[in-house]
């Protein structure tokens, strides 16, 4: 099982198992602006034993998008991005 991510527009990407979209990867937002929080959801609901791994929930919440990228084995490759 391989994760990508695809950029849809700044702080918000979809999560690619195998080239299928089944996640997303937004930041999140207060409102003071962008927060340091990032969040990945499956697009679908489905029992934990049909979750791919590493998801044991519907969501998770990160500190960062290298976190983020790190728990979905994804390297990074944009310092710029890092945020």
């Amino acid at each position: 099982m391989t994760y990508t991510v695809e950029e849809l527009a700044p702080g918000s990407y979809d999560v690619l198992l195998d080239g299928i979209v089944i996640a997303a990867l937004v930041r999140g937002i207060s409102r003071s602006g962008p927060s340091d929080m990032w969040q990945i959801e499956l697009l679908d609901e489905m029992p934990a034993a049909q979750r791919p791994a590493p998801f044991t929930s519907q969501w998770r919440t990160f500190e960062s998008r290298p976190a983020a990228l790190a728990w979905l084995r994804i390297k990074e490759t944009d310092p710029e991005k890092a945020g």
